[in-house]
């Protein structure tokens, strides 16, 4: 039987707009390698059929020019259908610009709102348009600061814990003599039946992080995210090569590109690769990073922002748990209706929402633009 194009829906996308906001940290905070006091989302919105739909990424503001002069042109015009042909044309007016980067964030941003479009113009929600393989995901608690004092660190870390999640995770790496004390008021604190993990964001040497790999091991460390620079492909081989059993080594939050992931895959050999739909290219490429994860026989992670991450991640066939981390979850309830919450330490896409299932909060969001 032909098909009629005709009757096929078709959606011309009308309308682009993007957003900058900033918002304060409740104090200052640091990890291993960096410290902030606020955080930068650009937000992006594409109209077609009469309907909205959203996409953000944790960037700079200067993400949100390449949106709105390099990726916006494309798609003036363009059936919001047309997600993969969009996809691929934005990623190579990039080419000069820089796809790694900036140039990633501000795709990420543009092809999570075409993917919101879409789900919204069909009146579904996203998990529901990909296709769920999960009905739910586990979350980790994230957070546990370096800037923390001690008291704060133990009393966050316990409360998820209490809360239920599975696991907790704390920043280690800014003064490495008191890393294996923090570690270890953690471990006191939540107990031996939550999973504990760390993440050095880089800080560490080779020799040192082979060093407290073993110090945290005996604290029933179970994750050992990015003991050193995610760009040390051979540090990283190292480490996972001779960590403690059950201590699985991450990397790839760092990572713009299907490329890039499968240099951490095939030459670092990470236990688990651990990416960021705001940054990797969003809904489009996280959904081969998983594919390599599958061909790989892999665990795959996502990296923060968990309101955007859910309802794709609830379609990925390899993905082992999500990061409910402090600040965006903080973040995503501030400015949008929809953000998820756990319950049970699980996190459940919201089947009563099309599309990503945010909405804006207009009139608290204002407070925080800035451009």
């Amino acid at each position: 039987m032909a098909i009629d194009e005709s009757a096929l829906p078709v959606a011309p996308i009308e309308k682009a707009e993007v957003q900058v906001f900033r918002i304060p940290t409740e104090q200052p905070e640091s990890d291993g390698t960096l410290a902030w006091s606020a955080t930068i989302m650009v937000l992006a919105r594409l109209y077609a059929g009469g309907h909205a739909g959203l996409g953000y990424t944790y960037s700079a503001k200067g993400a949100a020019g390449v949106v709105a002069e390099h990726l916006f042109p494309i798609l003036r015009g363009r059936d919001a259908f047309d997600i993969s042909g969009a996809w691929f044309a934005m990623a190579q007016a990039l080419r000069n610009i820089g796809r790694p980067g900036i140039g990633g964030a501000a795709l990420s941003a543009v092809d999570c709102a075409l993917w919101d479009l879409k789900a919204r113009i069909l009146g579904v929600p996203l998990a529901t348009l990909l296709g769920r393989k999960h009905v739910a995901l586990p979350a980790y608690g994230s957070g546990g600061f370096t800037s923390y004092s001690r008291d704060q660190l133990v009393d966050q870390l316990r409360h998820w814990a209490e809360q239920g999640l599975p696991a907790v995770k704390m920043k280690v790496g800014r003064a490495p003599e008191h890393d294996v004390a923090r570690v270890a008021a953690a471990r006191d604190a939540i107990g031996p039946a939550t999973a504990l993990f760390v993440d050095a964001n880089g800080a560490y040497s080779r020799k040192q992080a082979l060093q407290f790999a073993m110090a945290f091991g005996k604290q029933e460390v179970s994750w050992f995210e990015e003991p050193v620079s995610s760009d040390d492909l051979a540090g990283l081989r190292l480490i996972g090569d001779r960590a403690p059993p059950g201590m699985d080594v991450s990397a790839g939050e760092y990572v713009y590109d299907l490329f890039g992931a499968r240099r951490l895959v095939e030459s670092a050999r990470i236990d688990v690769l651990q990416a960021d739909i705001t940054r990797c290219g969003g809904v489009s490429e996280f959904l081969r990073l998983d594919a390599l994860c599958q061909a790989h026989c892999l665990p795959f992670s996502s990296h923060t922002a968990p309101a955007i991450h859910l309802p794709v991640c609830a379609a990925c066939q390899q993905i082992r748990h999500m990061e409910y981390f402090h600040d965006h979850v903080r973040i995503e309830h501030m400015l949008f209706d929809g953000a998820p919450t756990p319950d049970g330490g699980l996190l459940t896409p919201d089947l009563s929402r099309p599309g990503l299932g945010l909405e804006v909060k207009e009139t608290d969001a204002r407070a925080y633009i800035v451009s």
